[in-house]
């Protein structure tokens, strides 16, 4: 579920996100998501699944609900409460789902979470990006360090039973010392799961723009893979276990909303830009925001797009995602691949190959986009 509403539209963002809304509008929002839940509930799986699918009327119990944006955490209080409660009310929800909502540290507060945990929430992804200031300065952000701290003891207070952080590095405002900075002080937060993504320069962002013209500097691609290194060292020292190329997470605590698309599963989607994907049918909602309320409204359809995915379209994705897990990908899934690119990147030591298994090694991570690439060569095209 997309919620876009944000404070500010940092640099870097290339989200689909709303600022200066009013109240009145995100309320409306939140009523035009209840509506599109309703009436998507209401038509069953084959509304959603591809032409030709002998999906039955009945929804399966879903195991996660994951509300990110934006921010959804700008929501007036309790319209988070709102939205998951309809969620529950009118899909069949497990009694132990995974229930994540995204936040940033500044609208964290005990009363703002309260009814959300009371409705249903069990797990805060915190966007702290940074634990130095000169580094959030540059990320534009609106929190300080402490910020972040104070925003896990209020999830704590409130109940909130799994907490995550969000980091960014390779700003190149960012030390290496400023990184070790930030992801011992994000190990001594003792939250559940630690994410760390590089920074990308995203086309069409001031960012980008910025650095067209000369006034920003690119990413380091070198700094970036040693600041991948030094996180994966420091999360496992303290206990944390990667288990995706960005992800870590104390034993039993890895998000499993994630593992959904990373697993090639399906999932639904509500609020606008929101995607979803359901046996090979991928759509996406309309982007702007009176478009989508109006069509939600009027109970007409929200989608704005959609594509069928054929048989190596889908095994083609299944490699790109599942190589981005540790455990890797099972060759079943996703064969033919390039044999030869396989061969030459296991005997290069970026990717491990038992027979029944690709997984990319320590190595290969920093790489993953090429050597993806590269084994889904013939899986994309050779069948058409």
């Amino acid at each position: 579920m997309h919620v876009p509403f944000c404070a500010h539209r940092c640099h870097y963002c290339d989200f689909n996100v709303v600022t200066g809304a009013d109240t009145a509008a995100q309320r409306e929002l939140v009523r035009a998501i209840a509506t599109d839940v309703r009436t998507t509930a209401a038509v069953g799986p084959a509304g959603v699944a591809p032409p030709g699918s002998t999906d039955s009327r009945e929804w399966p119990v879903f195991g996660s609900i994951f509300i990110g944006g934006g921010t959804p955490t700008r929501l007036p209080p309790g319209e988070l409460a709102a939205l998951l409660r309809t969620l529950r009310d009118a899909l069949p929800v497990a009694a132990d789902a995974e229930v994540t909502v995204e936040a940033n540290p500044e609208d964290v507060t005990v009363a703002l979470l309260k009814p959300a945990v009371a409705a249903g929430l069990t797990r805060l992804s915190l966007g702290a990006q940074s634990f130095v200031p000169g580094v959030l300065t540059w990320l534009e952000r609106g929190h300080t360090p402490q910020r972040i701290l104070d925003a896990v003891a209020a999830a704590r207070e409130a109940g909130v039973s799994a907490v995550s952080l969000d980091l960014i590095y390779g700003a190149p405002a960012e030390t290496e010392a400023d990184w070790r900075r930030s992801v011992e002080a994000a190990v001594g937060a003792e939250t559940e799961h630690l994410s760390a993504y590089a920074l990308t320069l995203e086309p069409n962002t001031v960012y980008a723009v910025r650095e067209r013209r000369g006034g920003a500097a690119a990413p380091d691609d070198d700094a970036q893979a040693e600041r991948m290194g030094i996180a994966d060292e420091l999360f496992g020292t303290a206990g944390f276990e990667r288990y995706e190329i960005s992800n870590w997470a104390r034993p039993g605590h890895a998000s499993r909303h994630n593992l959904v698309y990373w697993q090639g599963g399906d999932w639904l989607a509500f609020g606008p830009g929101a995607h979803g994907h359901w046996q090979g049918r991928r759509w996406w909602t309309h982007r702007g925001l009176a478009r989508y309320i109006r069509a939600a409204a009027e109970a007409e359809t929200t989608t704005a797009g959609e594509e069928l995915l054929d048989a190596a379209q889908r095994r083609t994705e299944r490699l790109m995602m599942g190589l981005r897990l540790t455990a890797g990908v099972a060759r079943a899934e996703v064969e033919p691949i390039d044999e030869r690119q396989a061969a030459v990147l296991s005997v290069g030591g970026l990717l491990a190959d038992d027979g029944e298994r690709l997984r990319l090694t320590a190595r290969g991570r920093p790489v993953a986009g090429a050597i993806m690439r590269r084994l889904a060569s013939l899986t994309a095209w050779n069948e058409r």
